[in-house]
């Protein structure tokens, strides 16, 4: 899940966005409201986390914005104001939920779950590949009847590919998909994610779902047949 933060507080922005991050989410940070409107614009999110007291454009602005220009990603509004006028104008302008400063982080995380699950219609259905399961509400994942324990990282790396099953993904697009766009380490921590993986999803089970297709990127088949290409 791709969240887009706009917050203009430094220190909030990069606490909110390790602790996203450490969840398993993909963060895009943006430090006034202009920068988050072309961010929300020109890319695509499956939640905004919007302040409200920003410069150049206020969160008001923002969201007002958005919506007008026919944008309907979530929205989850910041604030340091407990006003029912600031609330109720903050939903009036198309927000969708909203969150009074201070807020505790775990608070922070139930929001954006509930959230993501309302607006994407309840609970997600469980995604299967083969006998791989996952559940992206609870966070699990099984190989048949066993569990699986998986990071919040390898968890988004794993569903990136289960969603897109039979497909090759290069290694960009999984970075793209599951890292920020503007990620500028090692785009070689694709590859140390897969291995991961594999030693948990494939190896213990005599399987090879986790397939690399030398030169275009990585595949997730389902039908434990097809061999590993190392």
């Amino acid at each position: 899940m791709k969240v887009l933060l706009v917050e203009d507080d430094k220190r909030i922005a990069a606490a909110v966005k390790r602790g996203l991050d450490a969840e398993g989410f993909a963060v895009e940070v943006a430090l006034d409201g202009a920068e988050g409107l072309w961010h929300a614009t020109e890319y695509r999110y499956d939640l905004v986390v919007l302040d409200l007291m920003l410069p150049r454009m206020s969160g008001f602005e923002v969201c007002r914005e958005l919506r007008s220009r026919g944008i309907w990603t979530p929205i989850l509004v910041l604030t340091a104001k407990d006003g029912v006028s600031d609330q109720t104008e903050a939903l009036d302008t198309g927000a969708d939920d909203y969150l009074t400063k201070p807020f505790s982080f775990p608070v922070l995380v139930s929001h954006v779950r509930a959230l993501l699950r309302r607006t994407s219609g309840g609970v997600p259905v469980p995604i299967e590949v083969g006998d791989l399961r996952l559940d992206s509400s609870r966070h699990r994942c099984w190989r048949g009847e066993v569990e699986i324990t998986l990071t919040p990282r390898e968890f988004a790396v794993l569903e990136y590919l289960m969603r897109r099953a039979d497909l090759v993904n290069p290694k960009f697009e999984i970075l793209d998909g599951v890292w920020d766009y503007d990620f500028e380490g090692d785009p070689n921590i694709v590859e140390v994610y897969i291995r991961r993986l594999r030693r948990k999803i494939d190896e213990p089970f005599g399987r090879h779902d986790l397939e690399t297709v030398r030169g275009a990127g990585y595949r997730l088949g389902g039908s434990g047949t097809v061999e590993s290409l190392r």
